[in-house]
């Protein structure tokens, strides 16, 4: 009889280590909500936090809760996703490029001014062309009532949904200007580009900040002018419409 009682008085009592087990894996938990909760807002912490409190008066284990922590995306993803959204944007605004460029051509062939106006798209944007006999009489840079309202015509075309940059370039062929007005093709080139852009913001829906007008006298020729035909290929005023950018 007293042996077993001795042997019953060395057998330890283990059965603390079963809340001892239960607190560990709490703690454990705790800090791994811990650390993740730097990544997630206030309203995620909330829930964490009732999960918590729900384990502590008796509910089921902590691992069983729907995980409140928010997935974090790899960045390489991200770039990946915004890389494809903005190769869908140029998709669009090509196309929306290519609509701007028929509704001009159907303007042209309405008027019945082909070959004097003319479009091509390209990796620039929609370049339509105007030769000089369309706005400006040989040597001048004013432009007369009736080249005008063709001007006028031509800004209501260029009133897009996107608000677009738009660059108005002056181009000479190589004969010297000695009027006194436009002692050189510089000044030409630059007052036709500025006098068509102030026809075209005339128009109320387009946006001056959009604007830019510059003359290139005649140094990007796109014709020879060792004839009268190239020369006249020169005197042009060339209107480039960009591709849309997105504001900064």
């Amino acid at each position: 009889m007293s042996k077993r009682r001795k042997k019953d008085e060395d057998h330890v009592d283990e059965s603390w280590l079963i809340p001892y087990a239960d607190i560990l894996t709490l703690l454990l938990a705790l800090f791994i909500v811990l650390f993740a909760a730097s990544e997630i807002d206030a309203q995620k912490f909330k829930q964490i936090s009732d999960s918590f409190n729900s384990e502590l008066q008796g509910g089921k284990n902590i691992l069983d809760h729907e995980a409140a922590v928010e997935t974090v995306i790899p960045q390489e993803l991200i770039k990946q996703e915004e890389a494809r959204n903005s190769d869908i944007s140029m998709e669009q605004d090509f196309k929306e490029l290519s609509e701007l460029q028929e509704k001009i051509e159907g303007y042209i062939e309405e008027k019945g001014f082909s070959p004097r106006l003319q479009t091509t798209l390209t990796s620039k944007g929609l370049v339509l062309k105007i030769t000089e006999g369309i706005l400006f009489p040989p040597g001048g840079a004013n432009i007369s009532a009736e080249p005008r309202k063709v001007a006028q015509e031509i800004s209501n075309l260029l009133v897009t949904d996107l608000p677009r940059e738009i660059l108005i370039e002056g181009h000479t062929d190589n004969v010297p200007s000695h009027s006194i007005e436009y002692p050189t093709n510089w000044e030409l080139s630059t007052a036709r580009a500025i006098n068509f852009m102030k026809v075209l913001l005339e128009n109320q829906d387009l946006k001056p900040q959009n604007f830019s007008a510059t003359g290139y006298s005649e140094y990007r020729p796109i014709a020879t002018n060792n004839t009268a035909k190239g020369r006249a290929e020169n005197r042009r005023v060339e209107v480039l419409i960009l591709p849309y950018q997105k504001p900064n």
